[in-house]
């Protein structure tokens, strides 16, 4: 009982400490520090450090006391650059840039893109389709793969936005490679080419891997088919159709107790049921006017999925029925064309959450079925579309000019 109990502390200090990929340890949008203030309204934040950085939206990801995130800096001009910090103080470590030309790319201020940290490595994807492995400590380059060149990925209308996902020995790139390549699997060792699945373009969305009856499955989210890969091979498991106006597939789909739920801003969402095999799927249900994603990935507790509608704001849904059980009506992230929030889980267990709205306020709320309970708000960073890092009671966060760090309590 006491390795048990010793592992359990070990794996949560761990999950509590980094934040190494998008969306955190399991990319699931938990944070669940091990301490949290007891009344968050007079729970005043503490500006560590700030730096300036250049533009992107892409997130900001934490692991063995630095921090890392991509950028385009004003000079020299077109470049990407993967940058990274002392956690503790902000000073700059080191930073690697490669050239990129976005040419017309709408939005095109910055890479979209998290950086990916895994045993002592660092992945990114640059909006025009550059993949890099580097050293996490040194900044050394390990490898690099320029996908449209050397596989034929076709750049979509804002540029690759999908971070890197490790699976195995594989590192997984959602680069819409020609032909029948959405996913791309490359060595993560090497950069070499391992498969690459999927009859759709590069659409936004991160893939993820599921397990449902047994088998794990990789879910990728295209502008033309939610689609089921293996893993191992690429082969495709099932594909259900969803075009997509302007090809806007990007929230993070979300799975529960063999239901598989994708929203998107144009049409709505599709709650799909999974089969007893793995070839199998149907629609369970759908609802193409009343709740209509666009980017924040939404969070799951107790079969309800909290999502942001591109109207009504912050809505409660009972996953398995589709049923509206309530809406925030735009309080908790500004009514906007283009709406955003951050959502990650501070307590899973107690409902708590901490969004981080496009005003640059993180927000700390108790979401429930009933409804939800603002606990505190504070201004931690300007205008931002980027997923912030949790680390410890620290959160790291990023605008188009600068990167801060805040202590949230003692």
């Amino acid at each position: 009982m006491k390795s048990i109990a010793l592992a359990f502390v070990v794996c949560f200090s761990a999950q509590a400490a980094d934040w190494p990929r998008w969306r955190g340890v399991a990319g699931d949008g938990a944070w669940n520090p091990p301490e949290i203030p007891a009344d968050f309204a007079t729970s005043e934040p503490e500006l560590l450090w700030k730096t300036k950085i250049g533009g992107g939206f892409g997130g900001v990801t934490v692991s063995d006391g630095r921090a890392y995130v991509m950028d385009r800096p004003k000079s020299p001009e077109k470049t990407e650059r993967i940058l990274c910090f002392k956690a503790e103080s902000g000073e700059m470590l080191w930073a690697h840039e490669w050239d990129a030309d976005y040419g017309s790319m709408e939005y095109g201020s910055g890479p979209r893109a998290s950086v990916t940290i895994h045993q002592g490595r660092a992945y990114g994807l640059g909006a025009t389709g550059m993949a890099t492995c580097l050293d996490a400590v040194k900044g050394t380059v390990i490898w690099k793969v320029d996908t449209v060149k050397e596989h034929g990925a076709k750049v979509p209308t804002w540029g690759f936005a999908a971070s890197p996902v490790i699976d195995g020995p594989r590192v997984l790139l959602h680069v819409g490679a020609q032909p029948d390549g959405n996913v791309l699997a490359l060595n993560r060792m090497n950069g070499k080419h391992l498969w690459r699945g999927g009859p759709d373009p590069a659409g936004y969305c991160t893939p993820e891997i599921i397990t449902h009856a047994g088998t794990r499955q990789l879910i990728a989210w295209g502008p033309e088919h939610i689609q089921s890969l293996d893993p191992e091979t690429g082969a495709v498991l099932w594909t259900h159709p969803y075009k997509i106006t302007y090809g806007v597939s990007i929230a993070q789909p979300a799975y529960l107790d063999g239901l598989l739920l994708v929203s998107g801003y144009w049409h709505g969402t599709k709650a799909l049921r999974l089969g007893t095999k793995p070839t199998e799927v149907s629609l369970a249900w759908e609802n193409e006017q009343d709740m209509c994603g666009l980017m924040a990935a939404p969070l799951i507790k107790d079969g309800v999925i909290y999502l942001l509608d591109k109207t009504t704001g912050l809505q409660a849904i009972e996953f398995k029925s589709g049923r509206i059980l309530w809406s925030d009506d735009n309080t908790l992230t500004p009514k906007d064309r283009n709406p955003q929030m951050s959502l990650v889980w501070l307590r899973e267990s107690e409902g708590l959450a901490s969004l981080l709205n496009s005003n640059g306020e993180l927000v700390h709320v108790r979401l429930k079925p009933s409804g939800f309970e603002e606990l505190g708000r504070h201004q931690i960073i300007g205008k931002t579309w980027a997923h912030p890092a949790f680390s410890g009671s620290r959160v790291f966060a990023r605008s188009d000019t600068e990167l801060v760090a805040w202590r949230l309590w003692r």
